[in-house]
C-alpha cells in the first residue's frame, strides 16, 4: 500500500537506515536498533494506522539493554500434568474470567490458568473502575462496537452476580464558552450518527447547580447520564467465582512456558504444573497476548505497555463529587495524547479517585508510582474541583495498560494457528466492554467446538455479606447466627472476622492477604493495613495451619514475616 511504503521511506530517514521495514500478510514488520524506548514505540506508532486491521509488529530492539523477563511464580509441580480440556483461557482478569463464565453456559471442560495468585491482579486490577459511553468513540473500531454493547448489559450482569454499580453519570468540562457550537455538533453527531444516545449539553447554571464543588469558571459541558462506577476486581472475581460455580477449573500460580504447534493447531500446552492438552486456547493474557501469540507461532501484533497511575482518597472527600467528571484540556500536547486524560470519580465504596495519566514504558510490570504521575494528576484535576488535595490521598496504584499500536482490541482467531482465540489489545474501555465480547467469543468458540447447551448453568452469584452495610437489626441477627461476625478485624472498614473466614472459603480459595482484601475489603481504609493487616494474617495462618510468616502479601515471592523477633527466637539470639 502506498501510505506503507510512504511511512516506511519517512521512518528510514528519520532513523538514518537504523529501522528496516517488511510488510508481509497483511503485517508490516519493524526491526533493528536504537537508542531509546521513546524512539522504538515513535516509530511502531508512526507506521500505524489508528483502529486497522493491518498491524505493526515491532521487533525493533533497545541498544545495550537486556531482554526483560516476566515475574513468575516460584511453584512447579504436576498438579495439571496430561490434563485434556476442551477450553484453555491463558490469563484470569476481567477478559478471561468473563469468557469463562460465558463458556459455562455450554457443556464444555473448561481450564483457566493465570501466573498470578489471584484473579485481576494485574490491569483490571489496576483500572479506574469507570463503565464508559463511547462518547469519544467513532464508528468503525471494535471498542466503539463493543462499550455500547457492553454499557447496556451491566446492571444485569452485576445484579446477577451481586456486585456494587452505579450509573453516576459523566460530564466532561469546557471553559471555553466558544466552543459550545462546535461541542453541540459533535454531540448530534455522536448521538445520531454513532449511537451515543443519552449525550447532551448542559448549560454553566445547571452543571454548577448539580455540582456545586465544580470549577465556577467551567461554560458548560458534555453530559452521557449512562456512564457508571464498578470495582473492576470485585467485578472479575464475581465472574470468576460464578465461572467455578459452573464447573470451570481454575489454576492459579501457573505459567503457560511454552506450546507445542503442529500444522496450524496447538498441540500441547506447556506450564509450570503440567503438560495440558487443549481443543482451543484463548488467549486473554493482557501485556503477555503477543507472548502467547509468539509461542504459538501466530504473532501479527505488538502489544506496548502503557502505566497509567490512579490516587484514591480518604471517604471524608467524598461529597466533593457524585459523578465522573474531567476538565478537558484543548490545548495540541492534550488532544494528541493518548488518553482523556483521566479525571475525579467517586467509587462504588465512597473514595474519591483522580486519574489516571499516561507514560509509555518498557517494562510490561512496571507498577512503580512516581512523584511526577500525581503531580500531573492533580494539576489537571484541580481544574476540575479546586477543593480537591493530594492530602486526602490514602494510597496510589499504577496499572500497565495492554495497547496495540493500532489503538483497538483484537478480537479474533489466529491467522495461522487456526485453534487459537486472541482476545488482546484490551485496553480503556475494556472494562466496560467485556461483558459483551465474552458472550460472543463463548458463542463462537462453542459453535467450533460444536458444544451443547449446559442446563444447569446458573448466572446468579451471591457475595459475602457486608456487616458495614446492614441494619442494627440485621447485624444483630447476624452475629447471633454467626458470632465470628461480632469480632471487627478492621475498624476503617468495620470489616468482621466472620467477612474474612468466609472470603477464605469463598470459591478460588484466595489466601494471601490482597486477595482477602480485595473481597471484603479490610486494610482499605485510611490506615491502609497499618492495624489490621497483622490480625488478617494470623486468621488466615490459623485457618491453613501454617506459621505467619509463610502468609503472602499477594503472590507467593511477597513475603511480609520473616520470623519471630520474641520469644524463644528472641531468647536464642
Amino acid at each position: 500500500m502506498r501510505w506503507i511504503k510512504l511511512r516506511s521511506l519517512i521512518l528510514k530517514k528519520r532513523y538514518q537506515n537504523r529501522v528496516q521495514v517488511r510488510f508481509e500478510d497483511n503485517i508490516i514488520y519493524l526491526t533493528g536498533e536504537l537508542d531509546t524506548w521513546k524512539d522504538i514505540y515513535e516509530a511502531g506508532a508512526f507506521m500505524a494506522e489508528p483502529f486497522s486491521r493491518i498491524h505493526v509488529v515491532n521487533e525493533i530492539v533497545l541498544k545495550g539493554a537486556e531482554p526483560l523477563e516476566m515475574r513468575k511464580p516460584k511453584v512447579k509441580d504436576s498438579t495439571l500434568e496430561g490434563k485434556h480440556v476442551d477450553v484453555l483461557v491463558i490469563g484470569a482478569g476481567i477478559s478471561g474470567c468473563a469468557i469463562a463464565r460465558e463458556l459455562s453456559k455450554w457443556k464444555l471442560n473448561i481450564l483457566v490458568c493465570d501466573k498470578e495468585a489471584d484473579f485481576a491482579l494485574q490491569a483490571t486490577g489496576r483500572n479506574d473502575g469507570e463503565v464508559h459511553v463511547g462518547v469519544d468513540l467513532s464508528k468503525g473500531s471494535l471498542k466503539q462496537k463493543y462499550v455500547l454493547k457492553g454499557n447496556r448489559l451491566y446492571d444485569q450482569i452485576c445484579h446477577e452476580l451481586d456486585v456494587p454499580f452505579e450509573r453516576v453519570g459523566q460530564y466532561a468540562c469546557f471553559t471555553q464558552k466558544w466552543l459550545k457550537p462546535f461541542i453541540t455538533m459533535y454531540a448530534w453527531w455522536r448521538k445520531y450518527h454513532d449511537g451515543v444516545k443519552d449525550v447532551s449539553i448542559v448549560s454553566k447554571d445547571k452543571l454548577l447547580q448539580d455540582n456545586p464543588t465544580f470549577n465556577p469558571d467551567f461554560a458548560f459541558a458534555l453530559y452521557n447520564s449512562s456512564a457508571g462506577i464498578v470495582s473492576p476486581y470485585e467485578l472479575a472475581i464475581a465472574y470468576g467465582e460464578n465461572a467455578i460455580h459452573n464447573g470451570v477449573q481454575i489454576a492459579l500460580n501457573t505459567v503457560v512456558e511454552s506450546m507445542d504447534v503442529k500444522e496450524g493447531k496447538i498441540q500441547a500446552v506447556h506450564t509450570n504444573r503440567g503438560t495440558v492438552y487443549p481443543a482451543v486456547v484463548i488467549n486473554a493474557a493482557g501485556v503477555f497476548a503477543d507472548d502467547i501469540a509468539e509461542m504459538a507461532g501466530d504473532r501479527f501484533y505488538s502489544i506496548h505497555p502503557r502505566r497509567g497511575t490512579d490516587a484514591i482518597q480518604d471517604v471524608k472527600s467524598g461529597p466533593l463529587i457524585h459523578t465522573v467528571a474531567s476538565f478537558i484540556d484543548m490545548s495540541y500536547e492534550a488532544l494528541h495524547a493518548h488518553s482523556k486524560g483521566g479525571g475525579l470519580l467517586k467509587t462504588v465504596h465512597g473514595n474519591v479517585l483522580a486519574g489516571p495519566d499516561a507514560v509509555e514504558c518498557r517494562e510490561k510490570e512496571d507498577f512503580a508510582t512516581y512523584p511526577e504521575s500525581i503531580e500531573r494528576i492533580y494539576r489537571k484535576q484541580h481544574k476540575t474541583i479546586p477543593a480537591v488535595s493530594e492530602r486526602d490521598i490514602i494510597t496510589y496504584f499504577t496499572g500497565v495498560r495492554a495497547e496495540t499500536y493500532e489503538e483497538d482490541f483484537i478480537l479474533e482467531w489466529g491467522r495461522k494457528c487456526h485453534n487459537l482465540y486472541h482476545c488482546a489489545g484490551i485496553q480503556s474501555p475494556g472494562l466496560t466492554s467485556a461483558p459483551a465480547f465474552a458472550k460472543d467469543i463463548a458463542e463462537e468458540v462453542a459453535m467450533k467446538l460444536t458444544a451443547a447447551d449446559n442446563p444447569a448453568f446458573d448466572p446468579v452469584r451471591r457475595g459475602i455479606p457486608r456487616l458495614n452495610q446492614m441494619k442494627e437489626e440485621e447485624r444483630n441477627a447476624m452475629i447471633q447466627k454467626n458470632p465470628d461476625y461480632g469480632v471487627i478485624i478492621c475498624r476503617c472498614e468495620e470489616i468482621s472476622k466472620g467477612e474474612i473466614l468466609d472470603a477464605l472459603n469463598s470459591p478460588g480459595c484466595p489466601q494471601t492477604i490482597d486477595a482477602v482484601k480485595k473481597r471484603v475489603r479490610p486494610g482499605m481504609g485510611r490506615c491502609q493495613g497499618g492495624f489490621c493487616m497483622p490480625l488478617v494474617a494470623g486468621i488466615i495462618a490459623e485457618k491453613n495451619h501454617i506459621p505467619m510468616e509463610d502468609v503472602m502479601k499477594s503472590s507467593d515471592r511477597s513475603w511480609i514475616l520473616c520470623g519471630k523477633t520474641k520469644g524463644e527466637a528472641y531468647a536464642q539470639n
